[in-house]
């Protein structure tokens, strides 16, 4: 399996719901390092996973949806507790869509996987891989 990785970030505000969550229940914010990787079977006809430009450019865009944004307010995740991991799958999703719409380019269409990773910390990080 081949793979590519790129980088961004994002810091987004939120409260979770539920005693599990303790402190958390109340608003706070968190700085995330996101990592997408890419993934398929055997190169594309250029001899690459995916254009990294645009790879780079679409997780720009999804992260720009959710970055300096108070997930409370947000309609789309209303009644949600967007932990670390639930916000790694919906990345993922939004990077999936882009890559059936074509906007990675048309050999992105054969891409096995994308992964995400959210990294609260240097210790602590979460991650959701979806096929495609």
């Amino acid at each position: 399996m081949f793979s590519i990785t790129v980088r961004d970030h994002m810091m987004i505000a939120h409260s979770f719901r539920g005693e599990v969550f303790g402190p958390a229940q109340r608003l706070h914010g968190a700085t995330y390092v996101v990592d997408a990787r890419f993934t398929r079977t055997e190169l594309d006809a250029d001899n690459i996973v995916v254009d990294i430009g645009l790879a780079t450019t679409q997780l720009g865009e999804v992260l720009a949806g959710l970055n300096y944004r108070n997930l409370d307010e947000d309609p789309a995740f209303a009644g949600v507790n967007t932990s670390t991991e639930f916000l790694a799958k919906v990345v993922a999703d939004r990077l999936a869509d882009r890559i059936a719409a074509g906007e990675l380019g048309e050999a992105a269409r054969g891409l096995a996987a994308v992964e995400v990773t959210l990294r609260e910390s240097h210790v602590a990080w979460a991650s959701y891989e979806r096929r495609l």
